[in-house]
């Protein structure tokens, strides 16, 4: 008796595991999904700026921002949203 109550108290945790892996994986995949759109929204509006306005870019882990030219950052947005694509497929 004490053998089938182990196999089956294996597979229900086999079984709860797997679900927790789905759910977080979905998890990732909506905050993927979120940060896919919100890369977007930044592509176009640098697209659709007109040639005389400035852009300034954010530094990492601060609210200092500096002057950046506008063809490199539309650039480095479109490498940016291209690599979260890529990640977004590949899982």
């Amino acid at each position: 008796m004490k053998r089938s109550y182990m196999k089956m108290s294996s597979k229900n945790s086999n079984v709860k595991r797997e679900e927790v892996n789905a759910q977080e994986e979905l998890t990732i995949k909506e905050d993927l999904d979120n940060k896919i759109k919100e890369q977007k929204i930044v592509v176009d509006e640098l697209s659709n700026l007109k040639k005389n306005r400035r852009v300034y870019t954010q530094q990492p882990n601060s609210n200092i921002f500096f002057l950046a030219d506008k063809g490199e950052t539309l650039s480095s947005c479109k490498k940016d949203l291209d690599t979260m694509r890529k990640e977004y497929q590949d899982l």
